[in-house]
């Protein structure tokens, strides 16, 4: 089986430098031209299943690269998908000049993540592993050749964290792009991942909104 993750398109939140967590802010029109060049180019991918986390960013995205990649599927939500719970920190901006946050935290966010507890009122990098590679546990199990998965920056470092060559380094370098795809191959219950961050469309078109915090 191939697993297929993907990070949801770009959002208002993601261009003004504020932490959305499970805060349900849609795709921008940019956003969602991402995900439709991507379902474009997995165009004669023939996926068995798609799975979405519940945020709409994420639904939005996986319905348009299937539509685009010429798959009639229904879109199936898990809530182990949804992206980190950051409670109080939730819709706070983060750049400096701009920063509704404590800089300490923002650096350990953005540099080491899985030394943090759990943030107030939701919750800690180690529960977003525990519940997406829960997730990717039981999808390995299944019978299916393509797969697609929807989620979130986060979520999907932390699903796929265990896979990486230093899983240390939490966030690999950086945020994954908008509507970069990585992709895992599982067998017998048991995942490899064979591509990470790949994008789709024009590199050019390739931001890091959070090298900056």
């Amino acid at each position: 089986m191939l697993i297929y993750v993907i990070r949801h398109g770009e959002t208002e939140a993601n261009a003004e430098g504020v932490l959305q967590g499970q805060s349900d802010c849609p795709l921008t029109m940019a956003g969602l031209e991402l995900a439709r060049t991507t379902g474009r180019a997995l165009r004669g991918t023939a996926f068995d299943a798609a799975y979405s986390s519940p945020l709409a960013r994420a639904f939005r995205t996986a319905q348009a690269v299937l539509e685009e990649s010429g798959n009639d599927l229904d879109v199936v939500t898990d809530e182990r998908l949804l992206e980190i719970c950051m409670g109080e920190y939730e819709g706070k901006r983060f750049r400096p000049g701009e920063r509704e946050l404590d800089a300490s935290l923002c650096k350990a966010f953005f540099e080491a993540p899985l030394s943090l507890g759990r943030f107030p009122g939701g919750e800690s990098a180690l529960d977003v592993c525990e519940r997406t590679q829960d997730f990717l546990r039981e999808l390995a199990s299944k019978d299916f050749d393509r797969v697609l998965v929807s989620t979130h920056g986060f979520a999907l470092r932390a699903m796929l964290n265990g896979l990486y060559e230093n899983p240390r380094d939490f966030w690999q370098g950086h945020v994954p792009y908008n509507c970069s795809v990585s992709i895992v191959e599982a067998e017998a219950g048991e995942c490899q991942l064979v591509a990470s961050d790949k994008v789709f469309y024009d590199e050019k078109l390739c931001v890091d909104r959070y090298a900056v915090y």
